[in-house]
Parts: structure tokens; C-alpha cells; sequence
């Protein structure tokens, strides 16, 4: 099955059932040993993790490591180019998991980042990410016991698909060319826009289907914490890519009130909702106008689709979500990239789920 590596003798496979993961007491587990600095870090990385397996377990549990190659070691043991054998994705897809320090970037081969080509090839969807303080390490911000998040970012479609074609080439021209002659001047929203002639260029594919597994994580996470942490934000650009990181956000959105309907609540359901607690006997147009700035200013038709909405939120989701029961529920909301990204309002956060 392998040509140059040989599987541990001891040990058991992780195995999976309904796509979660059913851990042995002694799992056998690939690593990447990595380039560069991951000659000296993962050495101390592999002792640390043993450590805390033996006191966490007190023997009863314990890791069975398995040596896989990529990068420059694996040119190394395999050949010229060869960054990626067939041995090391074989052995990550038969034991359904694996560790790696950094990796070099390859200069020919045809493989333009490994960690990229990983994720691809792996369906590496979700990147997450923790971000929280702990005490005595050092920090710039005044309040740093605040910060506490997790990070979701989509790591297989958008940008990291990474479709693009170099400036000059034909490809390249004659995209430019079709853009600019046709299919730009057909759309009026574009106005007069016109990509310059020197250009490269890239595409950013934003799918419904990418999108939501991704918030559906970021979901069930937030369910599984206490609950003044239940918090899920979608972060995005869709003030200026409405049709990728705008839908991006009204994707999240619809699977939240659809397939965690009874466990989720939107931001602005929640303001609704508030404002008949407050007071029972709002009228929908008076509630319209506390959720939806400059109300009074919209035109006929923008005010009749926020009166509407006000309408079809108390009549869905009164009798589950009303009366404060939306307080139990996990938050969903949503924020411009920019403003995300506010130092101070960082800090406040509590779970949170970035796309970028």
C-alpha cells in the first residue's frame, strides 16, 4: 500500500460514524515533521502533547505517532518535486487524521501552496480558530480577558480556490476583452466599468452549499457552549460584493431560521420581538420604525416591505421566540468585515464566526 513508509505496529485507527470522529485509546496519528522551523518545533510540539495526554489520562490513553512526509523532506525521500507523495495522502485518508509543522512554498512542481493543496484535497472546509486570553501573558489592550471567539473561515472556496490567470497571458486577454465588450456593458449596474487591460485575473466563487456547512459548524459549536457565549456573527464584504459576500451573509441567515430554527434567533427577530415585550400594543408600523433607521424617510414601498417583515417575523416565531424565550436562543448576526475589526469591539465579543 505505501512504497517508502511503514505504519506503526501498535496502535488503532480513528474511525468515524455520521461524520464524527469515534477516538481509540491509543490512536495512531500521521505527522508532518515541516520545513524550516518545524525541525526544531515539532520535536518540543510532540513532547507537549504527550505530556498533556499522560496527565489528562494518567496512562490510560496515549498517542501512537506515524511519520509522514511532505515538503523538502519529502523531496528528500521520494525525489525531486515530489512535495506531496501519494504515501502521505494515502495515509492521512486511512487514519482520518494528521498533525504537520510549517511547510515550505514550492518553486516549480506545479503545487502552489501545500497547506492549500491539503485542504483541497482533503475537503478541509473550516479553518477554526480560537482566540482567547489567558492570564500573565502579556497583551497591548486594556481589557484583554475579554476576548474570547472562535474563528470559522471558509478554507476551500472564495480566494483559496485560487483560479487566476497571470497578466498578459492569452487566457487572461481574452477574459478581459469578453468582460469589457460583453458581458459588463449588459449589466446596467455596472455603469461604465471596465477592467484595465493589464490586468491579471482571479475569480472568487462564493457557493450556497460552501457556505452553509461551514455556518452549520459554527452553529453546533455555539450550541455546545454556556450560554451567555451562544453567539454566532457573519462576517463579510457584502456592502460591496453583493453577489458572493452578500450571499454568503443571506445564506448563513436562511439556515439559521430554517434548519435551526427552533434553536436560533437573527438580530434584528430579536429587536422585533423586544419591542412587542415592551410594549404589546406597538403597531407594526411603530415597530417597523424602531428597527429600520430612517423609516420614516423610505419610500411607500420600502416602509410596506419593513412593516411586512415585522409581520411575518411575530406571526412565525412569537409563540416559540417571543415573551424572552429568543434570550435562550443562539444569536445570529451579521457585520461588515470593517467595523469587525474595531479593536475595542473585538474584544467584546463572545463566539463569533468569520468568513474571511
Amino acid at each position: 500500500m505505501y512504497e517508502k513508509i511503514t505504519p506503526p505496529d501498535t496502535g488503532s485507527r480513528i474511525t468515524f460514524e455520521d461524520g464524527k470522529p469515534i477516538v481509540p485509546d491509543d490512536p495512531i496519528i500521521p505527522f508532518i515533521r515541516g520545513d524550516g522551523t518545524g525541525v526544531d518545533i515539532w520535536p518540543a510540539t510532540q513532547k507537549v502533547i504527550d505530556a498533556a495526554v499522560q496527565t489528562a489520562y494518567g496512562g490510560k490513553r496515549n498517542i501512537t505517532w506515524f511519520k509522514i512526509y511532505a515538503g523538502d523532506e519529502a523531496c528528500d525521500k521520494y525525489g525531486t518535486y515530489q512535495y506531496l507523495p501519494e504515501d502521505t495522502l494515502t495515509a492521512i485518508k486511512e487514519y482520518g487524521v494528521a498533525i504537520k509543522g510549517p511547510l515550505t512554498t514550492p518553486i516549480g512542481g506545479g503545487i502552489r501552496s501545500l497547506n492549500v493543496a491539503l485542504r483541497q484535497i482533503n475537503d478541509l472546509y473550516a479553518c477554526v480558530r480560537p482566540c482567547k486570553y489567558y492570564p500573565g501573558t502579556p497583551s497591548p489592550h486594556k481589557e484583554p480577558e475579554k476576548l474570547d471567539l472562535i474563528i470559522y473561515r471558509e478554507n476551500t472556496e472564495d480566494i483559496y480556490l485560487g483560479i487566476e490567470w497571470r497578466q498578459g497571458t492569452e487566457i487572461a486577454d481574452k477574459l478581459i476583452s469578453i468582460l469589457n465588450n460583453d458581458f459588463i456593458p449588459a449589466t446596467p449596474e455596472h455603469g461604465t466599468k471596465q477592467i484595465r487591460l493589464d490586468s491579471g485575473i482571479g475569480i472568487k466563487p462564493i457557493s450556497k452549499t460552501g457556505t452553509q456547512r461551514l455556518v452549520r459548524r459554527a452553529i453546533e459549536r455555539a450550541l455546545s457552549l454556556p450560554k451567555a457565549k451562544q453567539m454566532v456573527t457573519l462576517v463579510h464584504k457584502g456592502n460591496i460584493m453583493k453577489y458572493t459576500e452578500g450571499a454568503f451573509r443571506d445564506w448563513g441567515y436562511e439556515l439559521a431560521t430554517t434548519e435551526f430554527r427552533a434553536q436560533c434567533v437573527t438580530e434584528r427577530e430579536s429587536w422585533i420581538l423586544s419591542n412587542k415585550e415592551h410594549d404589546p400594543d406597538i403597531s407594526l408600523e411603530d415597530n417597523a420604525r424602531k428597527v429600520e433607521p430612517g423609516y420614516d424617510a423610505l419610500t411607500p414601498e420600502k416602509r410596506a416591505e419593513a412593516t411586512t417583515e415585522v409581520e411575518s417575523v411575530l406571526s412565525a416565531i412569537w409563540d416559540t421566540h417571543g415573551n424572552g424565550q429568543w434570550k435562550e436562543k443562539v444569536m445570529v448576526n451579521d457585520r461588515i468585515a470593517d467595523s469587525i475589526s474595531n479593536k475595542s469591539k473585538l474584544a467584546r465579543m463572545n463566539t463569533r464566526f468569520w468568513q474571511r
